[in-house]
């Protein structure tokens, strides 16, 4: 991990690319267009002839659902300490988002009544991704709060690469009170959930990180279904003006470790306190067993030495990050500057792995600068708002003028007379 300090040339070339990222899916669209209209024309065959393709597996011997048998048998493969934190996670989890559940709302006023009536959606998938590791916290971080939300049927997707799979997937599924789990992954498992195949139901909304196939399948099918957000390669930045190196040097490797894109960045004005993570965090990469992906990613972020704090802060915005770290700053202050985070850890001990796991918050968070517009996944994604209009003839009476010179003023002599007939009526009544 490199160390760049303001007023060089490698400083501007390192902040321009950090802050000119994105998650670029243009060029894969093609071929993935070419998986969407294979499903939509062929569905659980196309699922079939992709999974042995990719996956190494043949559905047709091992069923496109795992079956009750299979969960029930994941709970004796997973250790009772792993069962614990998972129990643990998720009720803290479910505690967090039940806190931010909306209610529907009513208000009256002179012969109207308006409002919000706020509904579940009916059916959601979840996309759980099963390639270079395992996320039963990624099943728990989309399934409780859609369960919260009161969700009538959670579908869970996720790829058994050569049939093999992580019992405590399936067993977080249960805890998350998922209902049904097949056993798709890649683009192919989001059209699938899109738009239904003889197997796989037809969702109203797709949750759920994934690889850049899967990101680029989800764009394709917005509209058709939500989606929560195209999420990107993982994010981290720390802003840190003192602190532990060894400890900030650690949080860095929690986010670089998680694929060779990832994004570990730290920001600081100490020249010093930079030369002394970068210390730590080389010799710390030397002993991890992913070193090889944490060198390449460590290579995309790196440590920024900056003039003063405007101009930090500056980038911080700019940057967006999905997990921010605050250390070693005044927070009141730094809160005041910062607008675009996915997620704020404040303090030495607030390690942003606590976020991943237990905290509460959820863990799918906006990246590549979405943040600017987008926000963390929680309960009211799962929920849809209805308007309520009622109005009387009181009402009609007082307002129906407005309403047809509006809508005269915007050539729609229609809408106007749909309004104008019941005036006509009511003049008639008094008579």
């Amino acid at each position: 991990m490199e160390v760049y300090v303001s007023g060089s040339e490698q400083f501007e070339e390192k902040r321009k690319a950090l802050l000119d990222r994105f998650f670029d899916i243009t060029e894969i669209e093609e071929k993935v267009r070419e998986i969407r209209e294979s499903i939509r024309k062929d569905g659980d065959s196309a699922l079939v002839e992709y999974t042995k393709r990719w996956d190494g597996m043949d559905l047709s011997d091992s069923g496109f659902e795992v079956t009750k048998e299979e969960r029930r048998k994941a709970w004796d493969a997973v250790s009772d300490e792993v069962i614990d934190a998972l129990k643990v996670a998720a009720e803290r989890i479910r505690r967090y988002q039940s806190k931010r559940l909306p209610e529907s709302w009513f208000m009256e006023e002179g012969g109207s009544l308006m409002g919000e009536r706020i509904t579940p959606l009916e059916k959601v998938g979840i996309y759980v991704p099963g390639g270079k590791a395992s996320y039963p916290s990624t099943v728990l971080m989309n399934a409780v709060p859609a369960k919260v939300a009161g969700v009538k049927e959670i579908i869970m997707v996720t790829p058994f690469p050569h049939g093999e799979y992580d019992p405590s997937v399936l067993v977080a599924a249960d805890i998350a009170g998922v209902d049904r789990i097949f056993r798709i992954g890649g683009a192919q498992a989001i059209f699938a959930l899109a738009y239904g195949t003889e197997s796989i139901p037809r969702v109203d909304k797709i949750v759920g990180p994934g690889n850049i196939y899967v990101a680029t399948a989800k764009k394709m099918v917005y509209g058709v279904v939500d989606i929560d957000m195209i999420a990107g390669p993982s994010e981290i930045l720390v802003v840190a003006l003192d602190g532990n190196p060894e400890w900030i040097a650690a949080d860095l490797m929690s986010q670089a470790e998680h694929d060779e894109m990832a994004y570990p960045v730290i920001v600081t004005l100490s020249e010093n306190l930079a030369g002394k993570v970068k210390d730590q965090f080389e010799r710390m990469v030397l002993k991890n067993p992913r070193r090889n992906i944490i060198e390449k990613s460590s290579q995309r972020g790196g440590i920024l030495v900056f003039r003063d704090e405007e101009e930090m802060f500056d980038f911080v915005n700019q940057f967006a990050p999905e997990h921010l770290e605050l250390i070693g700053v005044r927070v009141e202050r730094a809160m005041e500057r910062i607008k675009n985070a996915g997620a704020i850890f404040i303090g030495d001990y607030s390690s942003e792995p606590v976020g991943d796991y237990l905290a509460g918050p959820d863990h799918t968070l906006p990246t590549g600068g979405t943040a600017r517009f987008f926000s963390p996944l929680g309960v009211e994604d799962f929920l849809k708002r209805s308007s309520i209009i009622a109005v009387d003839g009181e009402w009609l009476k007082k307002y129906g003028d407005k309403v047809i010179a509006l809508a005269e003023k915007e050539g729609l002599p229609a809408h106007a007379n749909a309004v104008r007939v019941r005036l006509n009526q009511l003049k008639k009544d008094l008579k």
